[in-house]
């Protein structure tokens, strides 16, 4: 799988490690976005169609946290990968969708960009044809 063309939508309010981040995946080929907050995030997931993965911190200000972000796409976005990081919280205390990575900081770059392809990778080869049903036939496209 190559990594260009692949969008990463990074929400980080964090200046230094948003940027860190940023840097590594655009020379890694990724196209990144980048969020502040929960809802610039959304507004950038609303506006852009073509984002592959999210990876979110959880505590973020604005009122609501990367975990209110996990479930929204969880809800409605399902095609996305989500990587979950956080500074104070631990994995196991968390009530995270099956296929969500999480990696407590400080992460090492390598492990995020191990997690990216590997999830995208999962979640491509889940993806369902798109289809009609009509009149009890279905019509699929390849």
């Amino acid at each position: 799988m190559s990594e260009a063309g692949l969008t990463v939508l990074i929400v980080e309010d964090e200046p230094i490690i948003r940027l860190t981040l940023a840097d590594a995946l655009e020379e890694a080929g990724y196209t990144v976005l980048e969020a502040s907050n929960v809802l610039e995030a959304v507004a950038i997931i609303g506006k852009v169609t073509d984002i592959s993965a999210v990876v979110t911190d959880i505590d973020m200000p604005g009122g609501l946290s990367g975990l209110d972000l996990v479930r929204m796409i969880d809800t409605c976005q399902e095609q996305m990968s989500v990587i979950v990081t956080s500074g104070g919280h631990a994995p196991d205390a968390l009530d995270l969708p099956a296929d969500v990575r999480f990696f407590s900081k400080p992460y090492h770059l390598d492990d995020i960009f191990f997690a990216l392809r590997s999830s995208i990778a999962a979640k491509v080869k889940r993806k369902p044809k798109l289809g009609v049903r009509w009149a009890g036939l279905q019509f699929t496209h390849p």
